[in-house]
């Protein structure tokens, strides 16, 4: 495993739409590997992986429970919202509160290229929500309802 560059705010590769993975393959798998080093080392709950300068659908999370490895995510059914704060790894120091959906369940594929649903509420749900507008290109503060001092 190896640590990536976290790319900051104001890179470009943040603004552009991921492409879809077509192959897992063992390069799929080691991006993966260093990604999830990456965001530990980094004290964040998810990242993706346009944040360490690769173009393509796949997010690594996790709240404390386990890393979470989604290639290819899609949200299936949001419900609720609530409002909570946020912050990026791509953009330190800056958080500020946004709305979520309280519930949400995401379509994926594992880094086995097994189909999985997962389900997640509050921060799972959040973070799921966060990493996902990451491969649209969309950041948390287009988002943000109010910037916290």
């Amino acid at each position: 495993m190896a640590l990536r560059n976290v790319r900051k705010y104001g890179d470009d590769i943040l603004r552009k739409k991921c492409r879809v993975v077509e192959k897992i393959d063992n390069r799929i798998s080691i991006l993966l590997d260093d990604m999830l080093e990456t965001m530990y080392e980094n004290n964040g709950v998810g990242l993706a992986a346009p944040q360490v300068g690769i173009l393509k659908r796949i997010v690594v999370i996790d709240i404390g429970e386990g890393p979470l490895f989604l290639i290819n995510p899609e949200i299936i059914h949001k419900e609720g919202s609530y409002i909570d704060e946020e912050g990026c790894l791509s953009i330190p120091g800056e958080v500020g509160k946004v709305e979520r959906p309280y519930k949400v369940k995401v379509k994926a594929l594992n880094r086995e290229g097994k189909e999985i649903v997962i389900e997640g509420k509050e921060l799972l749900a959040r973070a799921l929500c966060h990493e996902i507008d990451h491969l649209d290109g969309i950041l948390f503060v287009d988002k943000m309802i109010a910037k916290e001092e």
